[in-house]
């Protein structure tokens, strides 16, 4: 037999994949890293969930288990509804946003006009599109790396942008959204979430007023529970019954039991949501201090990183020296973004060491 040269997956192609599935040009997540490293790159919360978390743990029945959950995730939907003032029939729930997300995309954006989007926002949703075969056309940012909301035009086929933006950190308040929504009435407006709860402003409230209004959200970010993977979207009660007909047309069991009991514990504990919210917006504020200190641009952010580059070191040279150091950032080898780095939040300590590093390289 002859030999064979190992390949990565990346270069692996088969005579079997579907046409369509040869043509994918897959979402890359962040860096998972084995080895210890202060990790600034994939936007996760530095603190630990709510303790009630824990107690969820200690008390689960494991033979609870050998049943399926519940596949309306009843208990779930009624504890976000609580928890953003909402009815639990506006309520629908995934594994992870970005299953959330993928299940929009297919029940609302598959349409003879093209989805709108931003050409610098969250990079699954391109992803989605291919996958979808959806046409779509991005729009550039405005001078100052924000979405320009007014670019926007209402004939479409859906609209699609992160609030606050992601990788740029720009959010929009409510009233900009409520005119964006005054302007399109035909199509789906999905604004996605994940990052409101440092410092954005929710158009949850405004889903009562705009049928068309789907707001994604996660439990991964503001709640410490990456990886648990909840994420939830709240609009009408129609749109929630489209993605209800496509999750159940693909896995009927999205949540599992162990996963709603700690969310719901989670979703209860306002004091410590909030407490580490605003450590993280402390954190977030005081980074971006030391860092302009040091010669950095650093674009306002809404959320839990920061985007910003050096006036005179280039992106992939700090990505590089930050990680002979053990600081893990992500760099956006792409056209425009070369030179930008994004940095989460991490704790005080990780923080300074950060900003101690940067000092020496710079």
């Amino acid at each position: 037999m002859a030999a064979h040269t190992r390949r990565t997956p990346r270069e692996i192609m088969s005579q079997f994949w579907s046409p369509a599935v040869r043509a994918l040009t897959p979402y890359v997540p962040g860096e998972q890293p084995r080895e210890k490293l202060i990790k600034l790159n994939t936007n996760e919360n530095p603190y630990a969930p709510s303790p009630a978390v824990e107690g969820v743990l200690q008390r689960f029945a494991v033979d609870h288990l050998r049943r399926y959950p519940d596949p309306e995730s009843t208990a779930l939907r009624q504890a976000l509804a609580e928890a953003h003032g909402v009815e639990p029939e506006q309520v629908f729930v995934g594994n992870g946003s970005d299953e959330v997300l993928a299940l929009a995309f297919q029940a609302f954006f598959c349409q003879s006009r093209p989805l709108l989007m931003p050409a610098i926002s969250y990079s699954f949703y391109p992803v989605y599109c291919k996958l979808y075969d959806i046409a779509y056309r991005t729009l550039a940012l405005d001078d100052d790396w924000r979405i320009s909301l007014d670019a926007f035009e209402a004939d479409n086929g859906g609209v699609v942008f992160a609030n606050p933006n992601a990788p740029t950190g720009h959010g929009h308040p409510r009233q900009a959204i409520a005119a964006l929504l005054e302007r399109i009435t035909e199509s789906v407006v999905l604004v996605d979430e994940a990052y409101v709860d440092f410092g954005g402003e929710s158009a949850v409230p405004l889903v009562d007023t705009y049928p068309n209004l789907l707001v994604t959200g996660t439990l991964s970010k503001s709640r410490s529970l990456a990886g648990l993977r909840v994420g939830y979207a709240i609009g009408s009660s129609e749109l929630v019954e489209g993605l209800q007909r496509v999750k159940n047309s693909f896995n009927s069991y999205p949540i599992d039991m162990l996963a709603s009991e700690i969310a719901i514990a989670s979703l209860k504990d306002t004091p410590h949501f909030q407490a580490t919210c605003q450590q993280v917006i402390a954190t977030r504020e005081w980074v971006r201090q030391q860092l302009e200190l040091l010669g950095f641009e650093v674009l306002p952010s809404q959320t839990n990183f920061l985007f910003t580059r050096h006036t005179r070191h280039a992106g992939e040279h700090l990505f590089g020296e930050l990680r002979e150091r053990k600081i893990l950032v992500r760099h956006f080898n792409k056209d425009g973004l070369s030179d930008f780095l994004r940095i989460s939040i991490g704790t005080d300590d990780e923080m300074t060491s950060l900003v101690e590093a940067l000092r020496t390289i710079v």
